[in-house]
């Protein structure tokens, strides 16, 4: 187990690199067609089977509340973007999938943006760091469950 001090100033070192790459993200982000949390909306969807998950599955992918990813998937939906429905097996659930437009447009979007972390995530790091980064990452997020 590591050092109190050594723990809290390594928290601190990646909460302000995350705060840095999403600020330059952010100013980067094409959002012409999409807002960020719309697209990171489409992109928890594109990587699931089926490009589907239940509504309160796809909270725990989000880092907004509940209600607000709610009414975001209302938006999403009335685009045209987005296809709900009641889950066969619990009938107080709901679906959520991404339509072939939705998945057209997060598609489109998606290589503006892949460009951008590229250039700032990518071009930071050399590829073993960006190994490295991952499975730390990963460490951290998995310790968690």
């Amino acid at each position: 187990m590591s050092d109190k001090t050594t723990a809290v100033t390594a928290w601190e070192a990646l909460f302000r690199a995350q705060v840095s790459v999403m600020r330059y993200l952010n100013a980067e982000f094409p959002s012409g067609e999409l807002s960020l949390n719309e697209y990171d909306v489409l992109f928890n969807l594109s990587r699931q089977p089926g490009q589907q998950l239940r509504m309160k599955d796809l909270n725990r992918h989000l880092l907004l509340t509940q209600p607000s990813v709610s009414r975001l998937v209302d938006r999403l939906t009335a685009r045209g973007l987005l296809a709900k429905s009641h889950d066969q097996d619990d009938a107080r659930g709901v679906n959520v999938a991404l339509t072939p437009a939705g998945f057209e447009l997060f598609r489109r979007v998606a290589r503006s943006h892949i460009e951008s972390i590229a250039e700032r995530v990518g071009g930071s790091l050399t590829v073993t760091e960006l190994e490295t980064l991952t499975e730390l990452c990963d460490r951290l997020r998995l310790s968690g469950n």
